[in-house]
């Protein structure tokens, strides 16, 4: 009977366990070492972001700022992602795509950015913020001429020069726009130096701006009315000492009906000049257009982790890895062992039949007992092999002996050979040969190559001829030999080979049945099969016998001689014969009331005609 492993002691619920246990170690440092360790980096992250999408933003209003549509940021937008690895695109405002560093038809993140607007957006005069106002790099119309900036840039070193007489180290920066204007280090006073140095033309408009300054005035002017503001005359220019704003804001000549307001009237002269500023460079810039940010595909490494977190991620790792180690140590010793024995006791001289002992009940010990039965069977295999040795030597000594001894009485002439005797060593003789043809078919039987000529048979011709062959030595023994078959009962069998089959069983009947017994032969249909049965009236099995009928050798009656008793192979030849056919030999008896034999096999449809 198969035995079955307990659900908890089966080798691979205990592997699956140890898994799940590693598994569960390991997702608990990981997500410890995630919290702990990530945390400090996305806050550093957080401002490095940061900086680098302000990078963004103002590199691209930059470009906005200095070209009057989008139709060539394409080139800017993948060298931004390249350099930052970010996910780079640009829409406008009804969500068309202009620009995207991802492939086609990506999606885009979920919300925006940032607005890329110049003209309300300044990203240029403080590094890393987003004031509101107008970008100073929006210069439109105010951009100076080639010949009016090198006029500029002449009067500007001049200037320089005359600060530095004065002890002013001033530097000249150009502006946006193109004019250059002087800057002093912080906290250096250069109020007498100005006053000295002035010379009334480098801070004076050049033509280019004059022009653009009376269109802003123009622009203004219907705003400032609405105001009660009065123009008196045209905007000035203003300049910062750092470089960024080159108009400062600008400022008006205006007079105000409201003289004692004048705080609220600057104020409101300071949005309509804005308003103003904004409409005049409107076609220089590009339009409004909304930035989406995300991971790009080639994005750089996130986390730079500090050596504290380096050497926690290692020494994590390490215990886990002990921890992995140690208990896959200790179910990997408790799996080996009894596999190691197993070795051992397989590589033992095969004659020792060493046994193995069964220290657990899972797929291990199953295996130690499957392999202490296997070395039972073999060691039960080696004695019957020896004893049939021993019996096919003992029966092929008694006939050889026989024919021995009366042709050596012959050669020396103490008998003659006369028909008696010449009757008797044939007889000896036949007895031999029958003796190796049985072990020549058991040997074809057991190596599988008993050849089989199989044909459509009715299995009340096999009884008959069975029967007839048989008759006179029933005869001889005074018992009734009958036979009795289903018309329905058709084999599909080696005729040859079933004769043999059946005329072991009868002449085995014959031996086993007295004077005045019966022995009879049937056949019948049941489903599928053919029953054939040799019954007889004899003396019987022994139960403790019935079981060994079909082993080699064997005799119930070990007192009986060879030549009535048989040699004790005709029952097993039976029973391989009848397994060649894809059938079952089974003997049932009661002492004293005689035996059956039973025999089981396919049944074939009847032949036509």
């Amino acid at each position: 009977m198969k035995r079955r492993t307990p659900l908890r002691k089966r080798l691979l619920v205990r592997l699956l366990f140890v898994s799940a246990l590693i598994a569960v170690c390991s997702v608990a440092a990981t997500a410890w070492l995630a919290v702990t360790t990530t945390t400090s980096a996305l806050k550093e992250e957080q401002g490095q972001d940061l900086a680098a999408d302000n990078s963004i933003l103002a590199r691209l209003s930059g470009y906005a700022a200095t070209h009057p549509d989008w139709s060539d940021v394409q080139r800017t937008v993948r060298d931004l992602a390249r350099e930052t690895g970010r996910r780079i695109a640009l829409t406008s405002a009804d969500r068309t795509l202009v620009a995207d560093s991802a492939q086609r038809g990506a999606p885009l993140p979920p919300r925006p950015a940032a607005t890329v607007d110049p003209l309300r957006t300044d990203t240029y005069t403080e590094t890393g913020a987003q004031l509101s106002g107008i970008d100073p790099r929006v210069v439109g119309p105010y951009r100076v001429t080639a010949k009016e900036r090198d006029r500029l840039d002449a009067l500007a070193a001049k200037r320089r020069q005359c600060y530095e007489r004065f002890g002013v180290d001033a530097t000249v920066v150009r502006t946006p726009s193109g004019r250059p204007v002087l800057s002093s280090p912080e906290g250096t006073d250069t109020s007498y130096a100005a006053e000295q140095c002035a010379d009334g033309q480098l801070n004076t408009p050049v033509p280019t701006e004059e022009k653009a300054l009376t269109d802003l005035s123009d622009l203004a002017r219907p705003c400032l009315k609405r105001a009660g503001l009065d123009l008196g005359g045209p905007l000035f220019l203003t300049f910062d000492p750092s470089g960024k704003d080159p108009f400062g804001g600008g400022y008006l000549a205006a007079k105000s009906p409201r003289p004692g307001n004048t705080k609220a009237a600057g104020q409101a002269a300071q949005r309509c000049v804005l308003s103003a500023r904004r409409t005049q460079l409107e076609p220089y810039v590009a339009p409004v257009a909304e930035l989406f940010l995300g991971i790009g595909d080639q994005n750089p490494s996130r986390f730079d982790m500090s050596a504290a977190n380096k050497a926690t991620v290692v020494g994590a790792a390490g215990l886990v890895l002990a921890v992995t180690f140690a208990v896959t140590a200790v179910v990997a010793v408790r799996l080996v062992r009894p596999l190691r024995a197993l070795t051992e006791a397989a590589q033992q001289p095969p004659e020792l039949h060493v046994r193995v002992p069964v220290t657990t009940r899972d797929e291990t010990g199953i295996l130690a007992e499957a392999f202490n039965d296997l070395t039972e069977r073999r060691e039960r295999l080696e004695a019957q092999r020896k004893a049939m040795v021993s019996d096919i030597a003992h029966e092929l000594r008694s006939p050889l002996t026989n024919i021995r001894g009366w042709l050596e009485v012959v050669r020396d002439g103490v008998v003659d050979p006369d028909p008696a005797l010449l009757a008797s060593l044939h007889e000896e003789s036949l007895v031999l040969q029958r003796i190796i043809d049985d072990l020549e078919d058991l040997a074809a039987a057991d190596a599988g190559t008993l050849r089989l000529h199989r044909e459509p048979v009715p299995a009340g011709d096999l009884l008959g001829q069975v029967a007839a062959a048989h008759r006179v030595a029933a005869d001889a023994a005074g018992v009734a030999l009958r036979a009795e078959a289903d018309d329905t009962a058709w084999l599909e069998a080696d005729p040859v080979r079933m004769r043999q089959a059946l005329g072991n069983l009868v002449s085995n009947a014959l031996r086993h049945t007295p004077a005045d017994g019966t022995v009879t032969l049937t056949a019948r249909r049941d489903g599928e099969e053919v029953v054939l049965t040799v019954a007889d009236t004899g003396t019987g099995i022994a139960p403790e016998d019935l079981p060994h009928v079909f082993d080699r050798f064997w005799r119930a009656e070990k007192s009986r001689s060879r030549r009535t008793g048989g040699s004790g192979l005709g029952l097993p030849i039976v029973r391989h014969l009848v397994a060649a056919h894809g059938g079952t030999a089974e003997a049932a008896s009661e002492p004293g009331e005689g035996a059956v034999f039973t025999l089981r096999l396919p049944a074939a449809a009847p032949a036509d005609g």
